[in-house]
């Protein structure tokens, strides 16, 4: 009787361990999930202020530069800087593009940690 009472306080110290590791593991996944949904919050909100205000810039330096040839060459500034702004578009669309096919390295570390403790759970042999 003795030894299965041993036995039943093993099997509840090792189920306890594991929940302990099941816990801090979950415990790890949200904390990855909060930093990445802040800080693309904050690529968000600086990009678009970026692009905010470089837009502002394009937009009055097209207009300075076309009043500065509104006399002589008005249509071929135009031209120039539209051609100009439909490479820098195509330029942005390709590097859109490989971004969005490169791998997220989201959920990494809990992976990583999971793979270790599967390791370790691992009979030996």
């Amino acid at each position: 009787m003795a030894e299965s009472t041993g036995l039943m306080e093993s099997l509840k110290r090792m189920a306890g361990t594991l929940l302990v590791i099941v816990q801090t593991r979950i415990e790890l996944l949200s904390n990855e999930m909060e930093e990445e949904r802040l800080r693309v919050g904050q690529v968000l909100l600086y990009g678009s202020v970026a692009l905010l205000f470089f837009g502002l810039a394009i937009m009055l330096l097209t207009v300075f530069v076309l009043v500065l040839f509104w006399d002589s060459h008005r249509l071929l500034v135009l031209g120039g800087f539209t051609a100009l702004y439909f490479v820098a578009g195509l330029l942005a669309w390709n590097a859109l593009r490989r971004v969005a096919r490169e791998r997220s390295k989201l959920f990494s570390t809990s992976l990583a940690e999971l793979a270790d403790d599967r390791d370790w759970l691992a009979p030996r042999p």
